[in-house]
Protein backbone atom coordinates (compact mmCIF):
# COMPACT_ATOMS: atom_id res chain seq x y z
CA UNK A 1 0.00 0.00 0.00
CA UNK A 2 2.98 2.46 0.88
CA UNK A 3 4.42 1.80 -2.22
CA UNK A 4 1.30 2.65 -4.21
CA UNK A 5 1.18 5.39 -2.60
CA UNK A 6 4.78 6.58 -3.67
CA UNK A 7 4.69 5.22 -6.84
CA UNK A 8 1.43 7.78 -7.48
CA UNK A 9 3.06 10.63 -6.02
CA UNK A 10 6.27 10.38 -8.26
CA UNK A 11 4.22 11.13 -11.27
CA UNK A 12 3.44 14.67 -9.73
CA UNK A 13 4.98 17.56 -8.43
CA UNK A 14 3.11 17.92 -5.50
CA UNK A 15 0.14 15.83 -5.65
CA UNK A 16 -0.32 11.90 -7.00
CA UNK A 17 -2.48 11.34 -10.06
CA UNK A 18 -5.80 13.40 -9.98
CA UNK A 19 -8.03 10.51 -11.61
CA UNK A 20 -11.64 12.03 -10.52
CA UNK A 21 -13.54 14.23 -12.35
CA UNK A 22 -13.20 16.71 -9.42
CA UNK A 23 -9.09 16.29 -9.10
CA UNK A 24 -8.79 19.29 -12.01
CA UNK A 25 -10.84 21.74 -9.83
CA UNK A 26 -9.04 20.52 -6.83
CA UNK A 27 -5.94 20.84 -7.87
CA UNK A 28 -6.57 24.48 -9.60
CA UNK A 29 -7.77 26.11 -6.86
CA UNK A 30 -4.71 24.36 -4.81
CA UNK A 31 -2.00 25.42 -7.19
CA UNK A 32 -4.03 29.01 -7.58
CA UNK A 33 -3.75 29.84 -3.92
CA UNK A 34 0.11 27.84 -3.69
CA UNK A 35 1.67 30.27 -6.28
CA UNK A 36 0.11 33.84 -5.00
CA UNK A 37 1.68 32.55 -1.72
CA UNK A 38 5.07 31.57 -3.25
CA UNK A 39 5.04 34.84 -5.41
CA UNK A 40 4.05 37.43 -1.96
CA UNK A 41 6.13 35.46 -0.29
CA UNK A 42 9.29 35.31 -2.18
CA UNK A 43 8.55 39.03 -2.93
CA UNK A 44 8.05 40.21 0.86
CA UNK A 45 11.23 38.65 1.80
CA UNK A 46 13.58 39.86 -0.96
CA UNK A 47 12.40 43.43 0.01
CA UNK A 48 12.68 42.81 3.62
CA UNK A 49 16.84 41.62 2.50
CA UNK A 50 17.26 44.29 0.31
CA UNK A 51 15.86 46.96 2.60
CA UNK A 52 18.44 45.69 5.23
CA UNK A 53 20.99 45.82 2.86
CA UNK A 54 20.22 48.88 1.57
CA UNK A 55 19.34 50.94 4.96
CA UNK A 56 22.23 49.24 6.91
CA UNK A 57 24.15 51.31 9.38
CA UNK A 58 27.29 52.53 7.30
CA UNK A 59 29.29 53.98 10.05
CA UNK A 60 29.43 53.46 13.70
CA UNK A 61 27.57 56.16 15.46
CA UNK A 62 25.08 57.72 12.59
CA UNK A 63 21.80 57.90 13.36
CA UNK A 64 19.07 56.69 10.52
CA UNK A 65 16.97 59.55 9.43
CA UNK A 66 13.62 59.28 9.63
CA UNK A 67 11.63 59.92 6.33
CA UNK A 68 8.43 58.15 6.86
CA UNK A 69 5.43 59.61 5.12
CA UNK A 70 2.04 59.02 4.50
CA UNK A 71 1.57 56.90 1.25
CA UNK A 72 -1.88 56.80 0.25
CA UNK A 73 -1.36 55.24 -2.90
CA UNK A 74 0.77 52.67 -1.95
CA UNK A 75 -1.68 51.68 0.89
CA UNK A 76 -4.81 51.46 -1.15
CA UNK A 77 -2.74 48.90 -3.61
CA UNK A 78 -1.30 46.72 -0.85
CA UNK A 79 -4.83 46.64 0.78
CA UNK A 80 -6.96 46.23 -2.68
CA UNK A 81 -5.02 44.09 -4.19
CA UNK A 82 -5.17 41.44 -1.70
CA UNK A 83 -8.78 41.62 -0.93
CA UNK A 84 -9.58 40.96 -4.60
CA UNK A 85 -7.06 37.94 -4.19
CA UNK A 86 -8.52 36.27 -0.81
CA UNK A 87 -11.95 37.05 -2.23
CA UNK A 88 -10.87 35.17 -5.75
CA UNK A 89 -9.55 32.19 -3.45
CA UNK A 90 -12.60 32.17 -1.13
CA UNK A 91 -14.93 32.21 -4.63
CA UNK A 92 -12.92 29.34 -6.44
CA UNK A 93 -12.37 27.26 -3.35
CA UNK A 94 -16.42 27.59 -2.36
CA UNK A 95 -17.68 26.21 -6.12
CA UNK A 96 -15.23 23.57 -5.56
CA UNK A 97 -16.15 22.94 -2.02
CA UNK A 98 -20.06 22.74 -3.40
CA UNK A 99 -19.57 20.60 -6.18
CA UNK A 100 -18.18 18.32 -4.05
CA UNK A 101 -20.51 18.24 -1.22
CA UNK A 102 -23.33 18.12 -2.84
CA UNK A 103 -24.00 14.38 -3.97
CA UNK A 104 -25.51 14.25 -7.94
CA UNK A 105 -28.00 12.07 -8.66
CA UNK A 106 -28.55 8.22 -10.65
CA UNK A 107 -25.16 7.07 -8.01
CA UNK A 108 -23.98 3.56 -7.10
CA UNK A 109 -24.50 3.34 -3.02
CA UNK A 110 -21.69 1.86 -1.26
CA UNK A 111 -22.21 1.52 2.54
CA UNK A 112 -18.92 2.10 4.19
CA UNK A 113 -18.79 1.22 7.92
CA UNK A 114 -15.50 2.31 10.04
CA UNK A 115 -14.04 0.69 12.70
CA UNK A 116 -10.64 0.86 14.87
CA UNK A 117 -8.48 -0.30 12.71
CA UNK A 118 -10.39 -1.74 9.41
CA UNK A 119 -12.64 -0.55 7.00
CA UNK A 120 -16.07 -2.62 5.12
CA UNK A 121 -17.96 -2.01 2.22
CA UNK A 122 -21.11 -3.65 1.58
CA UNK A 123 -22.33 -3.52 -2.11
CA UNK A 124 -25.64 -2.89 -3.46
CA UNK A 125 -26.45 -6.88 -3.49
CA UNK A 126 -25.25 -7.35 0.45
CA UNK A 127 -21.93 -8.39 -0.43
CA UNK A 128 -19.37 -7.17 1.93
CA UNK A 129 -15.80 -6.62 1.33
CA UNK A 130 -12.15 -4.97 2.83
CA UNK A 131 -11.82 -3.57 -0.50
CA UNK A 132 -13.31 -0.77 -2.12
CA UNK A 133 -14.53 -1.95 -5.61
CA UNK A 134 -16.33 0.47 -8.30
CA UNK A 135 -16.82 0.93 -12.06
CA UNK A 136 -15.72 3.53 -14.05
CA UNK A 137 -16.74 6.58 -15.48
CA UNK A 138 -19.73 5.69 -12.28
CA UNK A 139 -20.88 8.11 -9.96
CA UNK A 140 -20.52 6.52 -6.77
CA UNK A 141 -21.68 7.40 -3.40
CA UNK A 142 -20.34 5.82 -0.05
CA UNK A 143 -22.78 6.20 2.60
CA UNK A 144 -20.47 6.16 5.73
CA UNK A 145 -20.82 5.66 9.58
CA UNK A 146 -18.26 4.57 12.34
CA UNK A 147 -18.84 1.92 15.11
CA UNK A 148 -15.98 3.52 17.36
CA UNK A 149 -14.58 6.94 17.26
CA UNK A 150 -13.86 9.53 14.73
CA UNK A 151 -12.37 8.03 11.00
CA UNK A 152 -11.51 9.77 7.67
CA UNK A 153 -12.12 8.11 4.32
CA UNK A 154 -9.51 9.99 2.31
CA UNK A 155 -8.68 8.54 -1.09
CA UNK A 156 -5.67 11.50 -2.62
CA UNK A 157 -5.59 10.06 -6.22
CA UNK A 158 -9.34 11.19 -6.43
CA UNK A 159 -8.81 14.48 -3.98
CA UNK A 160 -12.15 13.47 -1.79
CA UNK A 161 -11.89 13.28 1.94
CA UNK A 162 -14.79 13.02 4.72
CA UNK A 163 -14.52 12.61 8.39
CA UNK A 164 -17.01 9.30 9.54
CA UNK A 165 -18.31 10.35 12.67
CA UNK A 166 -19.77 7.56 15.27
CA UNK A 167 -23.96 8.15 15.72
CA UNK A 168 -24.45 9.86 12.06
CA UNK A 169 -24.06 9.17 8.82
CA UNK A 170 -21.67 10.92 6.31
CA UNK A 171 -21.47 10.91 2.32
CA UNK A 172 -18.79 11.51 0.17
CA UNK A 173 -18.90 10.86 -3.94
CA UNK A 174 -16.82 10.44 -6.68
CA UNK A 175 -16.59 9.66 -10.18
CA UNK A 176 -13.05 7.87 -11.34
CA UNK A 177 -11.91 8.01 -15.05
CA UNK A 178 -9.06 6.01 -14.70
CA UNK A 179 -9.05 2.34 -14.08
CA UNK A 180 -6.61 1.00 -11.23
CA UNK A 181 -5.78 0.44 -8.13
CA UNK A 182 -5.79 3.32 -5.40
CA UNK A 183 -5.33 3.25 -1.30
CA UNK A 184 -7.75 4.87 1.10
CA UNK A 185 -6.62 6.18 3.98
CA UNK A 186 -7.74 7.27 7.68
CA UNK A 187 -6.92 10.69 7.90
CA UNK A 188 -8.05 11.23 11.44
CA UNK A 189 -6.17 9.66 14.31
CA UNK A 190 -8.08 6.56 15.34
CA UNK A 191 -5.55 4.98 18.11
CA UNK A 192 -2.47 2.42 18.58
CA UNK A 193 -2.79 1.38 14.84
CA UNK A 194 -4.09 4.58 12.82
CA UNK A 195 -1.70 3.87 10.47
CA UNK A 196 -2.33 0.51 9.41
CA UNK A 197 -6.35 1.33 8.35
CA UNK A 198 -5.95 1.33 5.19
CA UNK A 199 -8.00 -0.63 2.35
CA UNK A 200 -7.37 -0.74 -1.90
CA UNK A 201 -9.95 1.04 -4.09
CA UNK A 202 -9.91 -0.86 -7.44
CA UNK A 203 -11.75 1.03 -10.63
CA UNK A 204 -13.04 -1.50 -12.83
CA UNK A 205 -12.91 -0.67 -16.73
CA UNK A 206 -15.81 -1.00 -18.54
CA UNK A 207 -13.97 -4.47 -20.53
CA UNK A 208 -11.54 -6.23 -19.04
CA UNK A 209 -7.73 -5.89 -19.28
CA UNK A 210 -4.40 -7.55 -18.89
CA UNK A 211 -4.01 -4.96 -15.74
CA UNK A 212 -7.95 -5.65 -14.23
CA UNK A 213 -9.28 -8.76 -15.88
CA UNK A 214 -12.64 -8.06 -14.31
CA UNK A 215 -15.00 -5.89 -14.99
CA UNK A 216 -17.18 -4.21 -11.83
CA UNK A 217 -20.26 -6.71 -12.09
CA UNK A 218 -17.78 -9.69 -12.84
CA UNK A 219 -15.95 -9.11 -9.64
CA UNK A 220 -19.09 -8.60 -7.91
CA UNK A 221 -20.00 -12.14 -8.83
CA UNK A 222 -17.62 -13.36 -7.16
CA UNK A 223 -16.28 -11.25 -4.60
CA UNK A 224 -17.14 -13.77 -1.60
CA UNK A 225 -17.27 -17.18 -3.17
CA UNK A 226 -18.42 -19.05 0.05
CA UNK A 227 -22.00 -16.50 -0.18
CA UNK A 228 -22.57 -17.45 -3.55
CA UNK A 229 -22.31 -21.57 -3.28
CA UNK A 230 -25.59 -22.77 -2.86
CA UNK A 231 -27.54 -24.46 0.02
CA UNK A 232 -27.11 -27.93 -1.19
CA UNK A 233 -23.28 -27.11 -2.54
CA UNK A 234 -21.74 -25.44 0.61
CA UNK A 235 -21.95 -28.56 2.36
CA UNK A 236 -20.19 -30.32 -0.37
CA UNK A 237 -17.36 -27.71 -0.28
CA UNK A 238 -17.02 -28.13 3.83
CA UNK A 239 -16.96 -32.21 4.02
CA UNK A 240 -14.14 -32.41 0.99
CA UNK A 241 -13.11 -29.05 -0.50
CA UNK A 242 -10.34 -30.42 -2.63
CA UNK A 243 -12.86 -33.27 -4.34
CA UNK A 244 -15.54 -30.06 -4.54
CA UNK A 245 -12.92 -27.57 -6.52
CA UNK A 246 -11.96 -30.63 -8.87
CA UNK A 247 -15.75 -31.50 -9.69
CA UNK A 248 -16.90 -27.93 -10.27
CA UNK A 249 -13.60 -26.04 -11.51
CA UNK A 250 -14.62 -26.01 -15.44
CA UNK A 251 -18.15 -26.44 -14.71
CA UNK A 252 -19.74 -22.96 -16.75
CA UNK A 253 -21.59 -21.85 -14.55
CA UNK A 254 -19.78 -22.50 -11.22
CA UNK A 255 -15.90 -22.39 -12.22
CA UNK A 256 -15.52 -18.92 -11.91
CA UNK A 257 -16.33 -18.79 -8.35
CA UNK A 258 -14.98 -21.81 -7.66
CA UNK A 259 -11.57 -21.02 -8.87
CA UNK A 260 -11.45 -18.47 -6.00
CA UNK A 261 -12.45 -20.92 -3.23
CA UNK A 262 -9.27 -22.28 -1.17
CA UNK A 263 -8.77 -25.27 -0.58
CA UNK A 264 -8.99 -25.64 3.00
CA UNK A 265 -11.56 -23.55 5.15
CA UNK A 266 -8.82 -23.35 7.53
CA UNK A 267 -7.43 -20.96 4.72
CA UNK A 268 -10.44 -19.26 4.12
CA UNK A 269 -10.83 -18.85 7.67
CA UNK A 270 -6.94 -17.03 8.07
CA UNK A 271 -8.49 -14.87 4.89
CA UNK A 272 -10.84 -13.54 6.77
CA UNK A 273 -9.12 -12.98 10.48
CA UNK A 274 -7.52 -10.54 8.40
CA UNK A 275 -10.05 -9.15 6.60
CA UNK A 276 -12.30 -8.81 9.52
CA UNK A 277 -10.09 -6.92 11.53
CA UNK A 278 -9.67 -9.53 13.80
CA UNK A 279 -6.24 -9.46 13.11
CA UNK A 280 -5.65 -5.97 15.06
CA UNK A 281 -6.85 -7.08 18.65
CA UNK A 282 -6.39 -11.04 18.96
CA UNK A 283 -2.75 -12.83 18.19
CA UNK A 284 -2.28 -16.31 16.75
CA UNK A 285 1.08 -17.01 18.63
CA UNK A 286 -0.31 -16.59 22.04
CA UNK A 287 0.93 -13.18 22.80
CA UNK A 288 -1.34 -10.93 24.58
CA UNK A 289 -3.28 -8.25 22.79
CA UNK A 290 -5.93 -6.04 23.13
CA UNK A 291 -8.12 -8.88 22.98
CA UNK A 292 -7.59 -12.89 23.96
CA UNK A 293 -5.54 -14.89 21.65
CA UNK A 294 -6.60 -17.37 19.56
CA UNK A 295 -3.29 -19.79 20.02
CA UNK A 296 -4.47 -22.83 21.53
CA UNK A 297 -8.05 -21.20 22.66
CA UNK A 298 -10.33 -23.94 20.70
CA UNK A 299 -12.03 -26.24 23.86
CA UNK A 300 -9.87 -24.71 26.58
CA UNK A 301 -11.07 -23.38 29.79
CA UNK A 302 -11.62 -19.78 29.88
CA UNK A 303 -12.21 -17.53 32.73
CA UNK A 304 -14.81 -15.05 32.32
CA UNK A 305 -14.88 -11.43 34.19
CA UNK A 306 -18.14 -12.12 36.31
CA UNK A 307 -15.78 -15.41 38.03
CA UNK A 308 -17.27 -18.30 35.60
CA UNK A 309 -15.58 -19.91 33.14
CA UNK A 310 -17.02 -21.94 30.26
CA UNK A 311 -15.29 -24.51 27.48
CA UNK A 312 -14.36 -22.53 24.48
CA UNK A 313 -16.36 -24.47 22.12
CA UNK A 314 -18.32 -24.19 18.52
CA UNK A 315 -20.86 -22.58 20.31
CA UNK A 316 -19.01 -20.08 22.53
CA UNK A 317 -16.83 -18.83 19.50
CA UNK A 318 -20.10 -17.88 17.55
CA UNK A 319 -21.77 -16.22 20.30
CA UNK A 320 -18.50 -13.98 21.01
CA UNK A 321 -18.68 -13.14 17.54
CA UNK A 322 -22.10 -12.00 16.90
CA UNK A 323 -22.74 -10.83 20.97
CA UNK A 324 -19.08 -9.61 21.59
CA UNK A 325 -20.19 -8.01 25.15
CA UNK A 326 -21.86 -10.84 26.37
CA UNK A 327 -19.63 -12.89 28.36
CA UNK A 328 -16.15 -10.85 28.26
CA UNK A 329 -13.03 -12.93 29.48
CA UNK A 330 -11.23 -12.06 32.34
CA UNK A 331 -8.67 -9.32 32.13
CA UNK A 332 -9.83 -7.89 29.14
CA UNK A 333 -12.17 -4.60 28.30
CA UNK A 334 -15.50 -5.01 26.62
CA UNK A 335 -13.37 -3.00 23.23
CA UNK A 336 -15.04 -5.50 20.36
CA UNK A 337 -18.14 -3.99 18.70
CA UNK A 338 -20.42 -5.83 16.40
CA UNK A 339 -19.59 -7.13 13.11
CA UNK A 340 -21.28 -8.23 9.70
CA UNK A 341 -20.48 -11.78 9.20
CA UNK A 342 -22.42 -14.96 7.97
CA UNK A 343 -22.54 -18.22 9.22
CA UNK A 344 -20.78 -19.83 6.68
CA UNK A 345 -17.71 -16.84 7.15
CA UNK A 346 -18.12 -18.26 10.79
CA UNK A 347 -17.72 -21.49 9.88
CA UNK A 348 -14.47 -21.01 7.82
CA UNK A 349 -13.19 -18.89 11.61
CA UNK A 350 -13.87 -21.68 13.74
CA UNK A 351 -12.02 -23.85 11.61
CA UNK A 352 -8.98 -21.46 11.43
CA UNK A 353 -9.83 -21.13 15.03
CA UNK A 354 -9.52 -25.08 15.61
CA UNK A 355 -6.07 -25.19 13.48
CA UNK A 356 -4.44 -23.09 16.34
CA UNK A 357 -3.34 -26.10 18.10
CA UNK A 358 -0.24 -27.50 19.51
CA UNK A 359 1.70 -30.11 17.27
CA UNK A 360 0.31 -33.30 17.83
CA UNK A 361 -3.12 -31.94 18.85
CA UNK A 362 -6.51 -31.69 16.74
CA UNK A 363 -8.92 -28.68 16.98
CA UNK A 364 -11.85 -31.54 16.41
Amino acid sequence: MTALLLAQTAKRFWMPEGVSTVSRSVDGAFYFIYYVSLFFFLLIAGLMFWFMWKYRQRRPGEAAIGRTTHHRTLELVWSVLPAFLLVAMFWWGFQVFMHMRVVPANTLDINVLARRWNWQFVYPNGQDHDELHVPVDTRVRLVMRSEDVIHSAFIPAFRVKRDVVPGRYSELWFEANKPGEYPLLCAEYCGTSHSDMRALVVVHPTSPTEALPQTYDQWLETANPIMALTEELYPEYVADPQAFIDKYKDDPKWGKIVSKLQKSPVVMGEQLYKKKGCVQCHTVDGKRGSGPTWFELYNSKVALRDGSTVTADENYIRESILEPGKRIVAGYDNLMSKIKVSDREIDMIIAYIKSLQPQGQSGQ
